[in-house]
């Protein structure tokens, strides 16, 4: 799953140091009103590609892939289902999806650099295993999908909604291709309501995570210092099931996991 087959230690000395992208006046006010929010987020993603799976395993304390076997899931999937998934980066997600009994499975995602690791991690799966479908990759952006009206049945977005330049678009996006019935489900970090948890989680995000997961990754793009920023300033469960009334959705459920520091939303 990893580049070239190296293991996870040999990126921390054979990645080369990328270039900031985010500074810290960037970050000081609210990273998602910038109008070149979308560039600045592919050119980050881009230089972290390479440990992005890697960071995600240390620093979710093996949660991540918890929450996303979770909001599949709840995406009720049928075996006559179309799947696409939205912002997919590496493809955890899409692959898990792809075992989940779907008709067809579709991974999209703006950078070219997580795709190319999401396909060599589908390569490796045994196209033969029971019940899988082999999932399509393909580069695209979430506010313009190249997808016909009412073409999908389960669409997914997981940690990527707020990293979208124009989210509210997005979600009308999404709601022009699903089909009547389809499920919209949103993974999204959020910040826990009890006020003990939060402060605890807000440390740990803002002054233990970046440092850790910049070293792990020789990161100097800012990726993982715009991280906490960018949930802190984002739409809140509440707020995301307002944009969601707003655009159309109804029957909007809520499930938060690990103490509320995300949130898996549903919305038909």
């Amino acid at each position: 799953m990893y580049p070239r087959g190296r293991p996870p230690c040999a990126l921390l000395y054979s990645r080369p140091m990328s270039e900031p992208v985010w500074q810290p006046q960037d970050l000081a006010a609210d990273p998602h009103r910038r109008a070149d929010k979308a560039d600045k987020v592919r050119a980050m993603f881009a230089s972290i590609a390479g440990a992005y799976d890697l960071n995600n395993r240390l620093h979710s304390f093996g949660l991540d892939q918890q929450w996303r076997r979770a909001a599949v899931r709840l995406a009720e999937v049928k075996p006559t289902d179309d799947v696409a998934d939205i912002a997919c980066g590496t493809g955890d997600l899409t692959e898990l999806f792809a075992e989940s009994g779907a008709r067809s499975v579709l991974g999209l995602d703006f950078t070219p650099q997580m795709l190319d690791i999401a396909r060599d991690k589908s390569r490796r799966v045994d196209p033969a295993r029971k019940g899988r479908v082999v999932p399509r990759y393909e580069q695209g952006d979430a506010t313009a999908l190249a997808l016909a009206d009412a073409s999908v049945d389960v669409l997914s977005i997981a940690f990527g909604l707020r990293n979208v330049g124009e989210p509210v678009q997005a979600l009308r996006e999404f709601k022009r291709v699903l089909r009547p019935g389809g499920r919209l489900v949103i993974l999204e970090f959020d910040e826990p309501r009890n006020p003990l948890i939060r402060a605890m989680n807000r440390f740990y995000t803002h002054q233990i995570m970046p440092r850790t997961a910049s070293l792990i990754a020789r990161d100097r793009s800012g990726a993982y210092q715009y991280l906490p920023r960018s949930v802190e300033t984002f739409l809140d469960r509440d707020r995301l099931r307002e944009a969601l009334a707003s655009v159309g959705f109804g029957t909007i459920t809520q499930t938060p996991l690990t103490f509320g520091t995300c949130v898996i939303t549903v919305a038909r």
